[in-house]
């Protein structure tokens, strides 16, 4: 039944490499002639190298993709946007294949050009799944773009609210069937997260309430919208960055609340979450001292990744990072260190490291020297190949 899987998916593959290229806006370069080489079989962990599997954990911005930009330059990412895979990305990809690649708006010109980009996403090596953050309101890549005519809502906070779950079932439910209808896999939503510190500038109304209770009802009937349509949501931001009054983007965040307070309200919407069969969830930079004892951020703490949220809490799905280029974890820490940390801490995937590369090195190393258990890398991957298993399902 796999062979006859992967056969259909290589046909389906082949047959859409010959279909007329879409019009491309004239001042990008024609995309290079794509090499329908796709080797992916959800059966194929046991003749994966080390690398190859680690490299399944990473997921990258695109342009980490082009291993010609130097490092200056993938900080400067917006100035050199992927909008369509070259045939350098695809003898790179051959080498380090990412597990996924995230959109960007700045990625994205028009309905033709995104899903034409997907496609050669998922033509390249093992199969990358597309990922995007499309929760609507304010974070919304696609539905923000005026060349797709979108109808977009104010804010998670304004539709949420009063706890109204047909209008959040619709909202989503229009978000899934156009990230299907483009070829998008994962969304990072639903913000799970409690909106209860006015001064809070990095979550604010992307909750969907300052009630835990409603902030849970209204996260969940979210995720089932997605789910509903075929796309993979995700929980954010573990432990809750709705309380904090600094952005972890910039820098150090922190919550001062104990556990018990922190199971009052911020893990509220999470257990409701895992309750009702959520499968991903995403960690959040902040650091917990009073639940912890210590200033590590979530993503690198064994204690809040393992002990809380897979041991009390039960959640055995995909635990994701927030992105590791962002400045509580790349201001403070070797971001290939970091990628390595977070594996120990419980992490299955590690969220864009500028230079992939480097991570994927350093993690592989942390393999080779017994740090971490090839076992361990083995738990994640297997989780990671059955959710592809069921992204590649659509094209069959």
């Amino acid at each position: 039944m796999k062979r006859r899987l992967l056969f259909f998916f290589s046909f389906f593959i082949l047959l859409t490499a010959c279909q007329k290229e879409p019009v491309h806006n004239p001042v990008e370069p024609t995309p290079q002639p794509q090499e329908e080489t796709f080797t992916y079989s959800v059966d194929s962990l046991s003749s994966m190298s080390l690398l190859e599997k680690v490299s399944q954990m990473v997921f990258v911005r695109g342009e980490s993709l082009n291993a010609t930009l130097t490092p200056e330059e993938l900080k400067n990412y917006t100035s050199h946007p992927l909008r369509y895979v070259t045939n350098v990305i695809r003898e790179s990809q051959k080498e380090y294949p990412a597990g996924g690649v995230v959109l960007f708006a700045h990625n994205i010109t028009g309905p033709f050009q995104l899903s034409d980009l997907c496609r050669q996403i998922h033509s390249l090596k093992d199969f990358p799944l597309v990922c995007i953050d499309e929760e609507g309101g304010t974070v919304a890549r696609i539905a923000r773009n005026s060349a797709f005519g979108i109808s977009n809502f104010s804010s998670c906070y304004d539709i949420g609210n009063y706890g109204d779950k047909v209008r959040v079932e619709s909202a989503a439910d229009n978000i899934g069937s156009y990230l299907y209808k483009y070829g998008i896999d994962v969304d990072f939503a639903p913000v799970a997260d409690v909106f209860t510190n006015p001064e809070n500038t990095v979550i604010g109304k992307r909750a969907f309430s300052s009630d835990p209770v409603i902030a849970g009802d209204m996260a969940l009937t979210f995720y089932d919208a997605l789910k509903k349509n075929g796309i993979q949501g995700c929980y954010k931001h573990f432990p809750g960055h709705g309380d904090t009054s600094t952005d972890s983007h910039y820098g150090y965040a922190e919550t001062l609340k104990t556990w018990k307070e922190m199971l009052d309200c911020e893990m509220i919407p999470f257990k409701k979450g895992i309750d009702g069969g959520v499968s991903m969830i995403m960690t959040a930079h902040i650091s917990a001292p009073q639940v912890t004892g210590e200033s590590t951020p979530a993503t690198l703490s064994k204690a809040i990744l393992t002990d809380k949220l897979r041991g009390e809490l039960g959640f055995n799905g995909i635990i994701i990072t927030d992105a590791m280029e962002m400045g509580a974890i790349s201001n403070m820490y070797g971001v290939p260190e970091a990628c390595v940390l977070s594996i120990l801490a419980g992490s299955d995937i590690v969220l864009m490291p500028l230079d992939y590369r480097k991570a994927v090195d350093a993690i592989v190393a942390a393999v080779k020297t017994g740090r971490i258990p090839e076992e361990r890398i083995d738990q994640s991957v297997r989780k990671i190949l059955k959710l592809k298993e069921k992204a590649i399902a659509r094209y069959l």
